[in-house]
Protein backbone atom coordinates (compact mmCIF):
# COMPACT_ATOMS: atom_id res chain seq x y z
CA UNK A 1 0.00 0.00 0.00
CA UNK A 2 1.17 3.49 -0.59
CA UNK A 3 1.23 6.21 2.12
CA UNK A 4 -0.17 9.35 1.55
CA UNK A 5 1.10 12.93 2.97
CA UNK A 6 -1.35 15.65 3.65
CA UNK A 7 -0.28 18.86 3.27
CA UNK A 8 4.01 17.85 3.42
CA UNK A 9 7.23 20.29 4.00
CA UNK A 10 9.52 18.06 2.87
CA UNK A 11 11.65 19.58 0.06
CA UNK A 12 10.96 19.32 -3.12
CA UNK A 13 14.13 16.87 -3.59
CA UNK A 14 12.67 14.63 -0.58
CA UNK A 15 9.36 14.77 -2.10
CA UNK A 16 10.51 13.78 -5.50
CA UNK A 17 11.91 10.76 -4.20
CA UNK A 18 8.90 9.81 -1.91
CA UNK A 19 6.80 9.92 -5.38
CA UNK A 20 9.43 7.76 -7.31
CA UNK A 21 9.05 5.33 -4.18
CA UNK A 22 5.37 5.08 -4.83
CA UNK A 23 3.79 7.51 -2.57
CA UNK A 24 0.88 10.25 -2.57
CA UNK A 25 0.75 13.86 -1.48
CA UNK A 26 -2.08 15.49 -0.97
CA UNK A 27 -1.96 19.54 -0.38
CA UNK A 28 -4.66 22.14 0.36
CA UNK A 29 -6.53 24.60 -1.74
CA UNK A 30 -3.40 27.99 -3.00
CA UNK A 31 -4.02 30.66 -4.61
CA UNK A 32 -2.32 29.28 -7.92
CA UNK A 33 -4.80 26.64 -7.56
CA UNK A 34 -7.91 28.53 -7.10
CA UNK A 35 -6.82 30.48 -9.80
CA UNK A 36 -6.68 27.92 -12.04
CA UNK A 37 -9.94 26.70 -10.94
CA UNK A 38 -11.42 30.12 -11.40
CA UNK A 39 -10.11 30.02 -15.39
CA UNK A 40 -11.56 26.76 -15.60
CA UNK A 41 -14.94 27.24 -14.26
CA UNK A 42 -14.97 30.54 -16.78
CA UNK A 43 -14.12 28.94 -19.68
CA UNK A 44 -16.99 25.96 -18.73
CA UNK A 45 -19.35 28.86 -17.91
CA UNK A 46 -19.19 30.18 -21.50
CA UNK A 47 -19.64 27.50 -23.19
CA UNK A 48 -22.67 25.75 -21.76
CA UNK A 49 -23.89 28.80 -21.11
CA UNK A 50 -27.05 28.63 -18.84
CA UNK A 51 -26.76 24.68 -18.42
CA UNK A 52 -25.66 23.92 -15.35
CA UNK A 53 -22.20 22.03 -16.98
CA UNK A 54 -22.37 18.96 -14.41
CA UNK A 55 -25.84 18.09 -15.37
CA UNK A 56 -25.83 19.49 -18.89
CA UNK A 57 -25.26 15.93 -20.35
CA UNK A 58 -28.76 14.98 -19.14
CA UNK A 59 -30.02 17.65 -21.75
CA UNK A 60 -27.87 17.41 -24.64
CA UNK A 61 -27.51 15.02 -27.76
CA UNK A 62 -23.87 13.05 -26.89
CA UNK A 63 -22.52 14.21 -30.33
CA UNK A 64 -23.37 17.86 -29.64
CA UNK A 65 -22.09 17.59 -26.32
CA UNK A 66 -18.65 15.99 -27.42
CA UNK A 67 -18.21 19.06 -29.80
CA UNK A 68 -18.34 21.20 -27.15
CA UNK A 69 -16.01 19.94 -25.34
CA UNK A 70 -13.90 19.86 -28.41
CA UNK A 71 -13.93 23.48 -28.29
CA UNK A 72 -13.31 24.25 -24.60
CA UNK A 73 -10.67 21.88 -23.65
CA UNK A 74 -8.32 23.54 -26.12
CA UNK A 75 -9.30 27.03 -25.26
CA UNK A 76 -8.47 25.93 -21.71
CA UNK A 77 -5.56 23.90 -22.71
CA UNK A 78 -3.79 27.25 -24.55
CA UNK A 79 -5.19 30.41 -22.44
CA UNK A 80 -1.94 32.32 -21.55
CA UNK A 81 -3.33 32.58 -17.71
CA UNK A 82 -3.59 29.02 -16.95
CA UNK A 83 0.72 28.61 -18.28
CA UNK A 84 0.65 31.41 -15.51
CA UNK A 85 -1.12 30.14 -12.93
CA UNK A 86 0.94 26.84 -12.95
CA UNK A 87 3.70 28.90 -13.03
CA UNK A 88 2.68 30.02 -9.26
CA UNK A 89 1.91 26.63 -8.12
CA UNK A 90 4.95 24.78 -8.82
CA UNK A 91 6.27 28.16 -6.07
CA UNK A 92 3.90 27.65 -4.00
CA UNK A 93 4.71 23.66 -3.60
CA UNK A 94 8.48 24.65 -3.23
CA UNK A 95 9.65 23.54 -6.55
CA UNK A 96 12.50 25.14 -8.31
CA UNK A 97 11.35 26.83 -11.40
CA UNK A 98 14.68 26.90 -13.14
CA UNK A 99 15.04 23.43 -12.42
CA UNK A 100 11.38 22.46 -13.06
CA UNK A 101 9.76 21.74 -16.18
CA UNK A 102 5.74 21.38 -16.75
CA UNK A 103 3.66 20.34 -19.59
CA UNK A 104 0.05 22.28 -20.24
CA UNK A 105 -2.84 21.90 -18.25
CA UNK A 106 -5.57 19.78 -19.52
CA UNK A 107 -9.10 19.64 -18.67
CA UNK A 108 -11.37 16.05 -18.26
CA UNK A 109 -14.32 15.50 -18.21
CA UNK A 110 -16.01 12.02 -16.20
CA UNK A 111 -19.72 11.88 -17.23
CA UNK A 112 -22.19 10.02 -15.26
CA UNK A 113 -23.86 6.46 -16.34
CA UNK A 114 -21.78 5.91 -19.34
CA UNK A 115 -23.07 8.97 -21.23
CA UNK A 116 -19.55 9.50 -23.00
CA UNK A 117 -17.06 7.63 -21.77
CA UNK A 118 -14.54 7.51 -24.93
CA UNK A 119 -12.84 10.22 -27.30
CA UNK A 120 -12.83 13.40 -25.76
CA UNK A 121 -14.35 12.47 -22.40
CA UNK A 122 -12.20 9.15 -22.40
CA UNK A 123 -12.60 7.75 -19.07
CA UNK A 124 -9.23 5.74 -18.33
CA UNK A 125 -8.90 1.95 -17.45
CA UNK A 126 -6.40 1.28 -15.09
CA UNK A 127 -2.70 2.13 -16.43
CA UNK A 128 0.44 4.28 -15.88
CA UNK A 129 1.29 7.22 -17.60
CA UNK A 130 4.75 5.47 -18.01
CA UNK A 131 2.96 3.07 -20.99
CA UNK A 132 2.06 6.26 -22.66
CA UNK A 133 5.64 7.38 -23.28
CA UNK A 134 6.12 9.62 -20.04
CA UNK A 135 9.64 9.68 -18.88
CA UNK A 136 10.05 7.74 -15.36
CA UNK A 137 10.62 10.96 -13.50
CA UNK A 138 7.28 12.57 -14.62
CA UNK A 139 5.10 13.85 -11.81
CA UNK A 140 1.27 14.30 -12.08
CA UNK A 141 -1.05 16.90 -10.75
CA UNK A 142 -4.26 16.58 -9.93
CA UNK A 143 -7.21 18.60 -8.88
CA UNK A 144 -10.93 19.19 -9.37
CA UNK A 145 -12.68 21.85 -10.47
CA UNK A 146 -16.00 21.43 -9.03
CA UNK A 147 -16.36 18.89 -5.40
CA UNK A 148 -16.10 15.31 -5.85
CA UNK A 149 -17.43 12.27 -3.99
CA UNK A 150 -16.19 8.56 -4.10
CA UNK A 151 -18.57 7.95 -7.05
CA UNK A 152 -16.27 10.23 -9.42
CA UNK A 153 -13.70 10.30 -8.38
CA UNK A 154 -9.95 9.16 -9.42
CA UNK A 155 -8.97 5.09 -8.18
CA UNK A 156 -5.07 3.92 -7.28
CA UNK A 157 -4.59 0.70 -7.42
CA UNK A 158 -0.89 1.23 -4.97
CA UNK A 159 -0.82 -3.24 -5.21
CA UNK A 160 0.38 -2.95 -8.43
CA UNK A 161 2.73 -0.10 -7.69
CA UNK A 162 5.81 -3.34 -7.85
CA UNK A 163 3.34 -5.70 -9.50
CA UNK A 164 3.63 -6.24 -13.41
CA UNK A 165 0.71 -6.27 -15.87
CA UNK A 166 1.14 -7.75 -19.33
CA UNK A 167 -0.17 -4.41 -20.88
CA UNK A 168 0.07 -3.18 -25.15
CA UNK A 169 2.59 -0.64 -24.48
CA UNK A 170 4.91 -2.11 -26.50
CA UNK A 171 2.81 -1.17 -29.16
CA UNK A 172 2.39 2.35 -28.16
CA UNK A 173 5.28 5.53 -29.95
CA UNK A 174 4.19 8.65 -29.16
CA UNK A 175 5.09 9.91 -32.08
CA UNK A 176 3.10 8.12 -33.90
CA UNK A 177 0.24 8.88 -31.67
CA UNK A 178 0.62 12.81 -31.92
CA UNK A 179 0.79 12.06 -35.87
CA UNK A 180 -2.24 9.93 -36.72
CA UNK A 181 -4.26 9.76 -33.27
CA UNK A 182 -4.22 12.40 -30.48
CA UNK A 183 -6.06 15.05 -33.13
CA UNK A 184 -9.60 12.70 -33.53
CA UNK A 185 -10.91 12.35 -29.82
CA UNK A 186 -13.49 14.32 -30.87
CA UNK A 187 -14.58 11.56 -33.23
CA UNK A 188 -14.69 9.04 -31.35
CA UNK A 189 -18.25 9.13 -29.82
CA UNK A 190 -19.82 5.61 -29.42
CA UNK A 191 -16.02 3.84 -29.26
CA UNK A 192 -12.61 4.56 -28.86
CA UNK A 193 -11.50 2.64 -31.81
CA UNK A 194 -7.26 4.73 -31.05
CA UNK A 195 -4.92 2.12 -29.95
CA UNK A 196 -3.96 3.12 -26.56
CA UNK A 197 -1.92 0.48 -23.93
CA UNK A 198 -4.64 -1.23 -21.98
CA UNK A 199 -3.88 -4.60 -19.93
CA UNK A 200 -3.95 -7.77 -21.40
CA UNK A 201 -4.48 -9.68 -18.77
CA UNK A 202 -6.94 -9.45 -15.51
CA UNK A 203 -6.40 -6.99 -12.58
CA UNK A 204 -7.74 -6.99 -9.09
CA UNK A 205 -8.36 -3.34 -8.64
CA UNK A 206 -9.15 -3.50 -4.98
CA UNK A 207 -7.40 -2.63 -2.13
CA UNK A 208 -7.86 1.32 -4.22
CA UNK A 209 -7.28 4.57 -2.97
CA UNK A 210 -9.63 7.24 -3.54
CA UNK A 211 -9.05 10.73 -2.41
CA UNK A 212 -11.05 13.30 -2.25
CA UNK A 213 -9.24 16.58 -1.99
CA UNK A 214 -11.90 20.07 -2.07
CA UNK A 215 -11.81 22.05 -5.10
CA UNK A 216 -8.35 23.59 -5.60
CA UNK A 217 -6.42 20.61 -3.81
CA UNK A 218 -3.80 18.99 -5.02
CA UNK A 219 -2.60 15.24 -5.77
CA UNK A 220 0.57 14.71 -6.67
CA UNK A 221 1.63 10.62 -7.63
CA UNK A 222 4.04 9.47 -9.79
CA UNK A 223 3.47 8.77 -13.51
CA UNK A 224 4.43 5.26 -12.75
CA UNK A 225 1.75 5.08 -10.20
CA UNK A 226 -1.25 2.75 -11.59
CA UNK A 227 -4.73 4.55 -11.62
CA UNK A 228 -7.78 4.67 -13.60
CA UNK A 229 -11.10 6.63 -13.77
CA UNK A 230 -14.00 5.42 -11.00
CA UNK A 231 -17.29 5.04 -12.96
CA UNK A 232 -19.08 7.69 -12.48
CA UNK A 233 -22.37 7.01 -10.34
CA UNK A 234 -22.59 10.37 -8.69
CA UNK A 235 -25.13 11.60 -11.16
CA UNK A 236 -23.44 14.59 -11.79
CA UNK A 237 -19.92 15.25 -14.49
CA UNK A 238 -16.47 15.42 -12.77
CA UNK A 239 -14.50 18.37 -14.19
CA UNK A 240 -10.94 18.23 -13.36
CA UNK A 241 -7.76 19.47 -14.30
CA UNK A 242 -4.26 17.87 -14.36
CA UNK A 243 -0.59 18.81 -15.90
CA UNK A 244 2.27 17.28 -15.62
CA UNK A 245 6.19 17.96 -14.29
CA UNK A 246 9.85 16.83 -14.44
CA UNK A 247 12.74 18.14 -12.86
CA UNK A 248 16.01 18.48 -15.46
CA UNK A 249 18.61 16.82 -13.38
CA UNK A 250 16.35 13.71 -12.88
CA UNK A 251 15.68 13.78 -16.83
CA UNK A 252 19.51 13.90 -17.09
CA UNK A 253 20.50 11.34 -14.28
CA UNK A 254 17.51 9.06 -15.42
CA UNK A 255 16.20 9.02 -11.86
CA UNK A 256 12.45 8.14 -11.17
CA UNK A 257 10.00 5.54 -10.58
CA UNK A 258 11.12 1.84 -11.26
CA UNK A 259 10.34 0.70 -14.27
CA UNK A 260 8.22 -2.29 -14.50
CA UNK A 261 6.46 -3.23 -17.17
CA UNK A 262 6.65 -0.37 -19.61
CA UNK A 263 7.81 -1.06 -22.82
CA UNK A 264 6.41 2.23 -25.07
CA UNK A 265 8.31 4.03 -27.62
CA UNK A 266 9.12 7.92 -27.70
CA UNK A 267 8.67 10.26 -25.21
CA UNK A 268 6.71 13.00 -24.23
CA UNK A 269 9.83 15.59 -23.11
CA UNK A 270 9.37 17.53 -25.49
CA UNK A 271 6.18 18.61 -24.39
CA UNK A 272 7.62 20.08 -21.31
CA UNK A 273 8.36 24.02 -20.80
CA UNK A 274 10.67 25.06 -18.03
CA UNK A 275 8.80 27.21 -14.97
CA UNK A 276 11.38 30.42 -15.87
CA UNK A 277 11.02 31.16 -18.99
CA UNK A 278 8.86 28.53 -21.19
CA UNK A 279 11.94 27.37 -23.06
CA UNK A 280 11.77 23.48 -23.71
CA UNK A 281 14.29 20.99 -22.72
CA UNK A 282 17.33 20.71 -24.99
CA UNK A 283 16.75 18.43 -28.44
CA UNK A 284 19.45 16.47 -27.57
CA UNK A 285 18.55 15.65 -24.68
CA UNK A 286 15.13 14.35 -26.09
CA UNK A 287 15.98 12.51 -28.47
CA UNK A 288 18.06 10.40 -25.90
CA UNK A 289 14.93 9.37 -24.20
CA UNK A 290 13.52 8.53 -28.13
CA UNK A 291 13.97 4.61 -27.28
CA UNK A 292 11.69 4.82 -24.24
CA UNK A 293 12.64 3.46 -20.48
CA UNK A 294 14.93 1.58 -19.46
CA UNK A 295 13.67 -2.19 -20.24
CA UNK A 296 12.22 -4.05 -17.00
CA UNK A 297 14.34 -6.80 -16.36
CA UNK A 298 12.95 -10.10 -16.77
CA UNK A 299 12.83 -12.25 -13.21
CA UNK A 300 10.64 -15.70 -13.98
CA UNK A 301 8.80 -14.37 -17.16
CA UNK A 302 7.76 -11.33 -15.36
CA UNK A 303 9.22 -7.57 -15.55
CA UNK A 304 11.32 -6.84 -12.05
CA UNK A 305 11.37 -3.96 -9.87
CA UNK A 306 14.36 -1.94 -10.96
CA UNK A 307 14.36 1.15 -8.45
CA UNK A 308 16.49 4.42 -9.27
CA UNK A 309 15.75 6.06 -6.28
CA UNK A 310 15.42 5.84 -2.29
CA UNK A 311 12.23 6.14 -0.50
CA UNK A 312 13.23 8.90 2.61
CA UNK A 313 10.20 8.95 4.77
CA UNK A 314 9.80 11.92 7.52
CA UNK A 315 7.85 9.84 10.66
CA UNK A 316 6.28 13.13 10.76
CA UNK A 317 4.13 12.20 7.99
CA UNK A 318 0.51 10.85 7.78
CA UNK A 319 0.27 7.57 6.76
CA UNK A 320 -1.86 5.42 4.64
Amino acid sequence: MSSVFFDSRLSDEARRENLYGGELFVFPPAPGSLALVELARELIAEAFGARDPRRAQFEMPVEEYAQLLAALKPRFIHHPRAKVCIQEILREIGCDPARTYFDVPRMRTATAENYLTSGIAYAFHPHRDTWYSAPMCQINWWLPVYEIEPSNAMAFHPAYWSQAVRNGSRKYDYHEWNRTSRFSAAQQIKEDKREQPKPEEPMALDPQIRLLPPVGGLILFSGAQMHSTVPNQSGVTRFSIDFRTVNYDDVLARRGAPNVDSECTGTSLRDFLRATDLCRIPEEICAAHDEGPPRPAASAGRPAMARTGTNKRSDKEIGR
